[in-house]
């Protein structure tokens, strides 16, 4: 079976909520899937004060484990553009995998959430995928094919490089991630999922006939 990895950092509940729809796109592709957390970097006491959910479900990755995959799709909020820090740090210990070349030729892809319709989801996305590309896996984004994506007719997330959400709404107040952001994420998960299957299938074809 093929191994996917939904690996997010949720302050809120909106990348959560993204990364279970993700992993059911993947479940619906027929892999096997895991979706985990990084862990938290702030204070219990810092979470409670600012409002973060400290009871989310998903157990905490540990870097070690990410070879263990075919591919990871990575779930982070924007923080100035940018993905935010405990995203950042988990990666940043992936020096040892990185050394080994045990994340090359893996499938990584990326979803992200942001505060407003031009918080910097786009930004976010693509500066995550050169720290991918660094560890050598091959990035693969959410194309036109997820016709949600091309709508006008509703405020919404989502493009090209990764589903999105748009986590307040137009009164500054929670706003959930919508259907269409929701269905963006499925097929983000779906269409990752059948290029591991397909790249799983492919290489050990390929092994098999270098042996025979």
């Amino acid at each position: 079976m093929t191994n996917v990895l939904v690996l997010y950092y949720s302050s809120y509940g909106h990348i959560e909520a993204m990364a279970s729809a993700v992993a059911d796109g993947v479940r619906q592709a027929g892999a096997n899937v895991s979706v985990k957390q990084v862990p938290e970097l702030v204070s219990d006491e810092v979470a409670r004060e600012s409002g973060y959910g400290l009871a989310q479900a998903a157990p905490v990755a540990t870097v070690a484990e990410l070879a263990d995959y075919d591919a990871i799709i990575i779930g982070t909020p924007t923080r100035f553009g940018n993905m935010a820090a405990q995203m950042k740090n988990f990666l940043d210990q992936a020096g040892g995998l990185w050394f080994r070349d045990k994340l090359v030729g893996k499938i990584a892809s990326v979803f992200t959430s942001t505060g407003s319709q031009h918080g910097g989801q786009e930004s976010t996305i693509l500066s995550t995928h050169i720290v991918l590309m660094h560890l050598g896996m091959v990035i693969v984004g959410l194309p036109y094919t997820f016709k949600g994506q091309l709508r006008m007719d509703e405020i919404t997330g989502g493009s090209p490089y990764g589903a999105s959400t748009l986590a307040e709404d137009a009164d500054g107040g929670d706003r959930q991630p919508s259907d269409n952001e929701l269905d963006g994420a499925r097929f983000q998960g779906r269409h990752v999922a059948e290029l591991a299957m397909a790249l799983v299938h492919g290489r050990r074809h390929l092994q098999a006939e270098k042996t025979e």
